[in-house]
């Protein structure tokens, strides 16, 4: 019996692994700057929101508040936004990355992980703006946009990329 299970069970281990070890390595990161305020990661993508916003007519400044971890997006004359750790979507990243390793299928698993990454990175930086300017414009949307909306897209890419990596790549020699 243990026999039938033993592909799933080595997916599964793979995967507890892989995302253990990422998540533990994450900490690490956070814990050894975390009395410098927000962590550089997630200070980095404030910055580039910043810019796209300015780039797109969103008058954009930002006010770190690093005794408290986080950093406030100032638009259009008015706080509308603060960027916590949790906002740079490593977590989400992170669960991508090890899901894809699970199913491991060489070089190509690489490939798509960065290319992955990339678009999930994009997709984040591109949900933090619209954030910020569906408060900053709709504040009476901003609850939920936050809680629902972004969240579904930045989930949902995730989930799109997990079946494409299944159904194209996986999978692609045992179903022919």
């Amino acid at each position: 019996m243990f026999k039938d299970f033993k592909p799933v069970l080595g997916i599964l281990l793979r995967f507890v692994i892989i995302y253990l070890v990422l998540l533990f390595g994450y900490q690490f990161y956070l814990n050894s700057g975390k009395d410098s305020g927000l962590d550089p990661f997630s200070g980095l993508i404030a910055n580039q929101v910043s810019y796209l916003q300015n780039f797109i007519g969103y008058p954009t400044q930002l006010y770190n508040d690093a005794e408290n971890g986080q950093v406030w997006f100032y638009v259009k004359k008015q706080y509308v936004t603060r960027m916590v750790e949790g906002c740079n979507a490593v977590s989400v990243m992170i669960l991508f990355v090890s899901f894809v390793f699970a199913f491991y299928k060489g070089t190509k698993t690489f490939l798509f992980i960065l290319a992955g990454l990339v678009l999930l990175y994009i997709m984040n930086l591109l949900r933090i703006a619209g954030l910020n300017i569906v408060m900053a414009d709709y504040k009476e949307y901003g609850k939920s946009f936050h809680d629902y909306i972004f969240p579904a897209v930045i989930y949902g890419s995730v989930v799109l990329l997990w079946m494409i990596w299944i159904k194209f790549f996986a999978l692609k020699h045992e179903n022919s």
